[in-house]
């Protein structure tokens, strides 16, 4: 015999439970079946919503009983055929009227006895099941119905009854042998104490309804079936990657069940468990899919970890106190009094010099639990040997389960330093001797990341998702972004690195998407996305909570510059070719570096200097090497290279600037490249990383632009002043030609001072022949004395600073 057991959703309307009773037909054909269901989707809580009502003397449970009659008749009208219509409306009535007794009498009383409430609690699965049992007749003329209550015999701890499992196998066994019909219908979650009272087993009770049936009659397997493929190596709701999971042991499935896996009732498990009755999870809208078999003998996939779950709502307690350290008793003077308040521990921590123990509870009991405790070691307390009990709410314990993880070094730091890269605080830790379990509290808010985190560790072959809020996506943003789409897959297959795009923004539009923004259409999506706001989108990025998350600056504004911070503090990287940041005063430079450390959030500007070109990086590794750099001398300006290299007789300069522009060599101020200032901010990014305190203005700046076009305040007069003082420019380039020199505008740094400007170069340096927007740095250090490390190449230009972003994104990935 088998037992099938549909839970809420399978039988949640008229169209579902019709699948239902096409799977019951064909197992049928060539198996004796028992088949357990629940009560419709949404009913059990409508149930107790109307009792508690009711109790409350709110006159409104009526019309919460008129919604349950609702969607009863609904179905029967969509289900049943109408020749069998009659028989089981007269039948729902009468159940009907006595649930209407029941609220009535706690509506006059004023209260809800736990009796009363299992009572009220049951008509779900009554109903459900004499319905489903009428249209399953028409189905399977073979088939009858059998109410649990008079086969499953428990306690009367009404809310959660205890099997008598004596009494009940007995009974099942004794039932199946008489009983000849080849499908056997019931109701699951109910059931009676030996007063035949009706008692319920509990939330998800369906399940060990199920179980129960399927021990006491030697069943040869169990199904339950559901809305999901199977038990999942986590919460597919939350991780989307999350993949069915073939097989698993009953240890490893009661694990997972009891941290959150809600596929599964905790308890369901154990009754099969020693009759080694193997259990199916199926589900009712795929039924040709496999699912998963649950049995003492599952097969290894190799990786030791068989899944992910959590349980959320969790106040962590800890009694603490010197008190505590070699008294015996404490632990059980603590259990106990827990225990008498009814409140179930769900995770245990001790510290190995007992000076404090770490419990885990519902949020619901945290209040109840911290009084009973305060209360029972209150002679301890007033004397300052313990102290009062601590409670923390709004943690969440996440578990990682395998039954063959005690064979596999490294399985806690794995987990420990995947969340701890993600800035997820662990409050506290626990695992068991078998270390088929590994548990950690965190922050709830932390939870999705958590999961997602770990997954991505154990189960997707090492592939790093990394989530990036862009801002600005002009020339650079728009190449950058073009950049992504085009190498997404080669990132993934070579790299193991899964790029998503989740929001962008411009100074007028930004869009979101928490699953990834379709790169094929973001200009589509930005326009029609919501009015950009700055502090909107740190406020999204940051609730976002996303794993491996980085924002990318591509302005060049000093607002968006002040906000890195922001986002360090959160654990989100930071990667910008904006050099006001990095320019600003030394101690803010120096704050970022420290959040940076402090947060585990990387700040990577590698286009601040020489945009594509690996000039701070290669610094980076000499000073980490321990070379110390003496001297820098350097051209950083790719636009003005760009300009003084096309600066003739007969092309202006006013014309060649505009060239630059256009080309997007310039900032869209060109007045910072020209003035000197955009240089003065690169050298000084070179002294600060090269390991030495300086501010901006302590850099001589020699500029070549007359004080009129210096003080322009805008675009269209700057080039004015261009044009009028054209003979300024052309003096500087005969000058230069007059010396058989090339004019560019360097930065240098020795002894200690720094300093930018135009300088006449002759034909021996390696300067003069630095064609187009190129640049060129030359690192003289302790090793680099007599020839200079020198790094050259193109210097400006939105496809190479975008590939200097790109770099630095990929760079993150592979940390």
């Amino acid at each position: 015999m088998i037992v099938l057991k549909f839970g809420g959703t399978s039988v949640a309307n008229a169209q579902n439970i019709k699948l239902v009773l096409e799977i019951v037909s064909k197992k049928s054909q060539n198996n004796k079946l028992a088949v357990v269901v629940s009560a419709f989707s949404g009913v059990t809580d409508l149930l107790l919503k109307a009792s508690n009502e009711a109790a409350s003397k709110n006159e409104s449970y009526k019309v919460t009983l008129e919604e349950i009659q609702q969607k009863h008749f609904e179905t029967i009208s969509n289900l049943v055929s109408e020749s069998h219509q009659k028989q089981v409306i007269e039948t729902i009535t009468t159940e009907f009227n006595q649930l209407k007794t029941l609220l009535d009498g706690c509506f006059l009383l004023g209260e809800l006895s736990p009796r009363t409430s299992d009572a009220i609690a049951s008509f779900g699965e009554l109903l459900s099941s004499q319905i489903i049992a009428v249209a399953l007749k028409k189905v399977v003329s073979d088939s009858t119905f059998k109410d649990s209550r008079q086969l499953v015999k428990t306690n009367s701890n009404f809310g959660k009854a205890s099997v008598n499992f004596n009494v009940t196998n007995s009974l099942i066994e004794d039932y199946f042998k008489s009983n000849t019909s080849k499908v056997v219908l019931l109701p699951g979650f109910i059931a009676s104490d030996e007063k035949g009272n009706t008692t319920t087993l509990g939330r998800g009770g369906s399940d060990f309804t199920a179980a129960i049936l399927a021990n006491g009659s030697h069943a040869t397997s169990l199904e339950i079936w559901t809305d999901v493929n199977g038990m999942f190596t986590a919460n597919p709701k939350l991780v989307k990657q999350a993949q069915p999971i073939e097989t698993i042991s009953y240890e490893e499935a009661m694990e997972l069940s009891h941290f959150g896996a809600k596929v599964l009732y905790p308890p369901t498990i154990q009754p099969v468990l020693k009759a080694n009755i193997p259990i199916w999870i199926k589900n009712t809208f795929e039924a040709n899919v496999n699912g998963t078999l649950i049995s003492n003998t599952p097969e290894s996939n190799g990786n030791p970890v068989k899944g992910i779950s959590h349980i959320e709502d969790i106040a962590l307690l800890t009694l603490e106190g010197s008190g505590m350290i070699g008294v015996a008793g404490s632990s059980k003077r603590l259990f106990e009094v827990l225990s008498k308040e009814n409140i179930n521990v769900v995770f245990i921590t001790q510290a190995s010099s007992e000076h404090s123990i770490c419990i885990g509870i519902l949020n619901n009991d945290a209040d109840k639990a911290k009084n009973a405790i305060d209360e029972t070691f209150e002679l301890e307390i007033s004397q300052n040997k313990i102290n009062p009990c601590i409670v923390e709410k709004d943690l969440c314990i996440v578990a990682l389960v395998g039954e063959n993880m005690k064979n596999h070094q490294g399985l806690s730091g794995k987990m420990f330093s995947t969340l701890g890269k993600n800035n997820v605080n662990i409050r506290a830790i626990a695992q068991g001797a078998s270390e088929r379990n590994i548990s950690v509290v965190i922050n709830k808010n932390d939870v999705k990341k958590a999961l997602n985190t770990l997954h991505e560790r154990f189960f997707e072959d090492n592939t790093k998702q990394i989530n990036l809020f862009v801002m600005g996506v002009g020339n650079v943003g728009e190449k950058f972004i073009d950049q992504i789409h085009q190498q997404k897959k080669f990132l993934k297959e070579n790299l193991k690195i899964n790029v998503r795009v989740i929001a962008i923004s411009n100074s007028r539009k930004m869009h979101f998407n928490e699953d990834g923004i379709a790169l094929k259409e973001w200009k589509e999506l930005i326009e029609k996305g919501e009015k950009a706001d700055l502090n909107a989108f740190i406020s999204k990025s940051k609730n976002l909570n996303l794993r491996n998350s980085i924002f990318v600056d591509i302005t060049a504004n000093d607002v968006v510059a002040s906000i890195y911070d922001q986002f360090l503090k959160e654990n989100i990287a930071v990667v910008t070719c904006n050099k006001i940041a990095c320019s600003s005063k030394f101690d803010n430079y120096k704050n970022l570096k420290n959040l940076s450390r402090k947060y585990n959030a990387p700040f990577l500007f590698e286009t601040n200097v020489g945009a594509g070109l690996p000039i701070i990086d290669t610094l980076k590794h000499l000073i980490a090497s321990g070379d110390k750099v003496n001297k820098i001398q350097a051209v950083l300006s790719g636009s003005l290279n760009f300009i003084f290299n096309n600066f003739s007789s007969t092309y202006s300069f006013h014309d060649v600037v505009k060239e630059a522009g256009v080309q997007g060599f310039t900032e869209p101020d060109p007045k910072i490249d020209l003035s000197g200032i955009d240089v003065a901010r690169k050298i000084l990014i070179l002294i600060r990383e090269s390991g030495y305190q300086m501010e901006i203005e302590e850099i001589k700046n020699n500029s070549f632009l007359p004080e009129e076009c210096m003080n322009t305040t805008n675009n269209e007069s700057f080039f004015a002043s261009l044009i009028k003082n054209a003979a300024h420019f052309e003096n500087l380039l005969n000058e230069a030609n007059s010396k058989n020199s090339r004019l560019k505008f360097v930065a240098t740094f020795e002894n200690g001072k720094a300093s930018v400007g135009l300088e006449f170069i002759p034909q021996e340096s390696p300067f003069y022949n630095l064609e187009g927007k190129d640049n060129i740095v030359q690192f003289y250090t302790d090793r680099y004395v007599d020839q200079p490390l020198l790094i050259k190449g193109a210097g400006a230009g939105a496809a190479v600073t975008a590939s200097g972003i790109f770099a630095d994104v990929v760079r993150i990935g592979n940390l």
